[in-house]
């Protein structure tokens, strides 16, 4: 394979695993991994595979719930290089792309001239071109724009023999022309016509009535564009699941963006009652018609990333029935919502309409229905799981609620809970049924569901199969579903583009029962590996929290996953490294697992940004995860002398700082760094922080004691500000004892933060213990550097599991902010303007994760006058010391030219750049040349009155 393709090939045992999975409940191993650089070494891919007679997997996000991207064959995944958007037409509106191009990247890059790609799926940030294509997907908008088959103008192909060519709609003279050729598009050319007569009665009659049909081949949509006796063989292989031919590249439409949008929330009693909404909200012509239940609800207010929905819904809610409506002002567009509420009231639907007008509100809303599925994996415990297995039916709207009901029976009879969400508008409802299948008799409970819901969904006239495809789950099913006869010509279809069964075999026909192939069909081995952290359920069970959902791949917007953000490679997503770590915590030695060189180089480019912990609607924590495997890597292979220093920064700064200015000449001096680069691996390129003689321990000990009202609090001196920007902490101090607080610095001990990150968690735990003593139970503790706060607070917990004083000093740590905030609101603060109005402020990625920047936005806004803009940069690459190791220094500054560098270039030069985390400023100045300050520097300048005793 690698002697015919150019790009890179991965056959080890570790990329077969992560690519053995997708987001359904099937695992297969592949043969083995190929990222094909462009549409010649994918028919290159083919034709190798055909000479060793196996088969092929054409794979974009592996987001599929069905399992479709999974299969024993060499697996092409389109996303790492092919993805490309070739060309845009905004006056024929229509795009030409490669088919790993990412929804959202389309859409972004269509924005500019004012249109967007209809089909709009909830996975829309990582979703590609090429999986949608061959999925036939759809999305909360189909009642406006129908499915992606409905846009797909033309296509690039690669045959089952590794031939090419170009499908599209044929007249008759062209058709003709084709089948002529000596070749397998030509007898795809004879053949389809032939067998599309042959079959007429079953292909007008065999179709479920309702049009939203992503399963079978569509037969149905041969003829059309093509005109009389021709042929539209690109709609015909839309939906085909990669089983008749690889798409390389796509011509697709576009249609104009909606100039304005405003969303209608009905809050319900019961899902019933909002179901039965629906008719009413359809009736005022909607662009989509939404559907969360409770149990939705309930998690969403339990995660951090959706937990402004709660602030602006109106009583308890059973039911949320989210209805958009577009306009080409924003007053046309309300005026669908006026209409909405006025039938909603004369009808008695609901108890409350709330109105979203705001771009913000909006984003909240709709920010927790795209996040459905995860959230209702993240309700999973153990082995038992919301699996998609009859997730994806549809009935005409008109029937949903009489369906529902029955839906809801089944299910009742077999013992099982579900969540309910999804498309009202198109009446498809995303049912996900809470499975254990390790525990006897589930797998046949599955089974016996998903044939009784496959009958009641044919009594209703509906699909079995609307917008997620067949894959492993419903492709058994198919028979059942279209009559012997369109099945049969099914099959014929296949056999005529794919004669040896290689392409993607298994799926839409020929398919074993749905219950092969089950990823935990059987309980997982027992947790042999026992962990320092303490992970709830063990190691093993924290890592496999994750479900390959794949929200870890968007690269357009919040923090997860920045490395894979930068090297668009699977194996550096949280996904990836997740399933890295159940392969070897799965092994009958997961302590020497733990130590292959291997699964490190898989955990090496994650920066325990945490954000998993948060954006990952499971709440994978990739950070600590990584850090028990560095730990147990080094058990084994020692500690790396560059590992012991970074672990260690807190004495190297104090050292520092002890002799400066020496240590910054000698830091300088590039011999010294040239030097370091070689033997420590630490990068010349990168500017080292400057010590300051007058640390914050000096500058504090000098002072008189300032007494307040407010009472004590403990004010951590981290290990870097301390020590090289105690001007951050002095401001911080200042305005703290304005505000009535008794400061009492705590310098005496390291957080341990340096420490996790190199995986030293027993030096880690030695710090914590240590600092826990001092600080438990002397009030509020406060600090400015993020990563060192948090870490009392997020970390202290799992790593002194049974120390109570650790959830004693996690319960009392709270961002300065806050307690700034609560000053100004009672009057015992007051801040003036600024000089530079505009700030705009680049949150530290813990603190993103662990407490949000909210209280940081509403202090600086809090500045009279200022225009304060949170930039959604991602994280900045720095990371601490990640972005000082030689290895990882290019990357780092990729990371930061992803988003924030661009963000900080493109501000005015009076502009106040604003960054929380110390990396963060470092990384601004050295990658932008700009000056970065601390959001509490700024906020100190605007003190109305000195503080006292500075």
């Amino acid at each position: 394979m690698r002697q015919a393709v150019g790009g890179e090939v991965r056959f080890d045992a570790y990329t077969r695993h992560l690519f053995s999975r997708d987001a359904s409940m099937y695992a297969i191993e592949p043969i083995g991994v190929v990222f094909p650089r462009d549409g010649s070494e994918a028919a290159a891919v083919v034709g190798a595979a055909a000479e060793f007679g196996v088969p092929v997997l054409p794979r974009g996000a592996g987001t599929s719930l069905a399992g479709q991207t999974v299969g024993r064959a060499v697996v092409m995944d389109f996303t790492r290089h092919m993805n490309k958007i070739l060309a845009i037409d905004a006056e024929a509106r229509r795009a030409r792309v490669q088919p790993g191009v990412v929804q959202e990247q389309l859409n972004l890059a269509a924005a500019r001239h004012g249109l967007t790609f209809g089909p709009d799926t909830s996975t829309g940030n990582r979703a590609t071109l090429g999986g949608m294509i061959g999925n036939n997907s759809a999305g909360s908008q189909s009642v406006r724009y129908g499915m992606t088959i409905d846009h797909v103008l033309a296509l690039d192909v690669v045959l089952s023999d590794a031939s090419t060519a170009a499908f599209g709609p044929l007249t008759a003279a062209e058709l003709a022309a084709r089948a002529a050729r000596p070749t397998l598009e030509g007898a795809i050319c004879r053949g389809l016509p032939a067998l599309a007569a042959r079959n007429a009665e079953a292909i007008a009659t065999g179709y479920p009535r309702f049009w939203r049909q992503s399963g079978g081949y569509r037969l149905d949509r041969l003829a059309g564009r093509g005109g009389p006796g021709g042929l539209d063989l690109a709609r015909f292989v839309v939906g085909s699941e990669g089983t008749l031919v690889t798409v390389v590249a796509a011509d697709v439409a576009l249609v104009p963006a909606p100039r304005h949008r405003v969303i209608a929330v009905g809050h319900f009693t019961s899902t019933e009652a909002a179901i039965g909404a629906t008719e009413d909200a359809l009736a005022c012509r909607p662009a989509a018609v939404e559907l969360i239940d409770r149990a939705i609800l309930e998690l969403a207010r339990t995660k951090l990333e959706y937990r402004q929905l709660s602030s602006i819904l109106t009583g308890d809610p059973q039911a949320l029935l989210f209805v958009t409506f577009f306009g080409d002002s924003e007053a046309e567009a309300a005026a669908g919502l006026d209409r909405l509420d006025a039938r909603w009231r004369r009808n008695s639907r609901g108890y409350h309409t709330l109105r979203a007008r705001s771009v913000a509100d909006q984003e909240a809303l709709l920010k927790v229905r795209q996040a459905g599925l995860g959230l209702l994996m993240a309700a999973s415990t153990g082995a038992r799981r919301p699996l998609a297995f009859v997730e994806d039916t549809a009935v005409d709207p008109a029937v949903l609620g009489d369906y529902t009901r029955r839906f809801r029976e089944i299910l009742r009879a077999h013992g099982l809970s579900a969540g309910f969400y999804g498309h009202c508008s198109v009446g498809c409802l995303h049912v996900r049924p809470f499975v254990d299948l390790t525990e006897p008799g589930q797998v046949a409970t599955m089974r016996a569901v998903a044939e009784e819901v496959r009958d009641l969904v044919l009594e209703f006239g509906g699909v079995n199969s609307s917008e997620h495809g067949d894959g492993l789950v419903r492709s058994e099913f198919n028979r059942a579903v279209f009559g012997d006869a369109l099945y049969g010509a099914m099959g014929e279809a296949k056999r005529l583009f794919d004669p040896d069964n290689r392409m993607n075999p298994g799926k839409i026909t020929g398919a074993p029962p749905m219950t092969s192939n089950l990823r935990e069909a059987s309980p997982p081995p027992p947790a042999r590996y026992v962990s320092k952290i303490a992970f709830p359920g063990g190691m093993r069970a924290a890592a496999d929290r994750c479900m390959n959902i794949g929200l870890c791949r968007k690269t357009a917007s919040g923090v997860m996953c920045p490395s894979y953000m930068a090297t668009l490679d699977e194996e550096h997503s949280t996904r990836g490294r997740a399933g890295a770590l159940v392969r070897a915590l799965s092994m009958s030695d997961p302590r020497a697992a733990l130590g292959d060189d291997r699964l490190h180089e898989i955990l090496d480019l994650c920066l325990e940004c945490k954000a998993c912990k948060s954006e990952c609607p499971l709440g994978v924590d990739m950070a600590s995860l990584k850090t028990e495997a560095l730990a147990a890597h080094h058990e084994q292979h020692g500690v790396p002398l560059r590992s012991r220093m970074f672990g260690s920064v807190r004495a190297l700064n104090q050292m520092g700082s002890a002799v400066a200015p020496l240590a910054n000449l000698l830091g300088g001096a590039r011999p010294a760094r040239r030097l370091a680069e070689r033997w420590l691996g630490v990068a010349a390129a990168r500017p080292l922080p400057r010590f300051q003689r007058d640390n914050l321990a000096r500058w504090h000990a000098r002072r008189p004691a300032v007494a307040g009202g407010q009472g004590d609090l403990v004010f951590l001196g981290d290990s870097f500000t301390s020590f090289t920007e105690p001007a951050v902490a002095r401001a911080a101090i200042e305005l703290l004892e304005a505000a009535g607080w008794t400061v009492r610095l705590e310098t005496g001990a390291c957080c341990g933060r340096a420490s996790l990150s190199k995986g030293l968690v027993d030096q880690a735990a030695r710090q914590a213990r240590r600092l826990a003593a001092r600080v438990a139970g002397r009030g509020p503790i406060v600090g400015v550097e993020p990563s060192c706060l948090l870490t009392l607070r997020d970390d202290y917990p799992v790593l002194l599991p049974g120390d109570p004083r650790a959830r004693t000093v996690a319960a009392a740590c709270t961002l300065p902010e806050e307690l700034l905030l609560e000053a100004i609101a009672d009057g015992r603060l007051t801040l003036g303007p600024v000089g530079g109005q505009r700030i705009l402020f680049h949150g530290h990625c813990h603190q993103k994760a662990v407490t949000g920047t909210a209280a940081t936005v509403a202090l600086l806004r809090a500045i009279p006058g200022a225009e304060v803009a949170e930039a959604d940069a991602g994280c900045c690459g720095m990371a601490g010391s990640f972005g000082f190791e030689a290895e990882h220094y290019e990357l780092s500054l990729r990371i930061g030219e992803l988003r924030l560098f661009p963000a900080v270039r493109a501000e005015p030069a009076d502009t106040i750049i604003a960054a929380s985390g110390v990396s963060c400023r470092q990384q601004i100045a050295h990658g932008t040349g700009r000056q970065a300050r601390h959001p509490l520097e700024i906020v100190r300048s605007a003190l109305a009155r000195p503080a006292a005793g500075s």
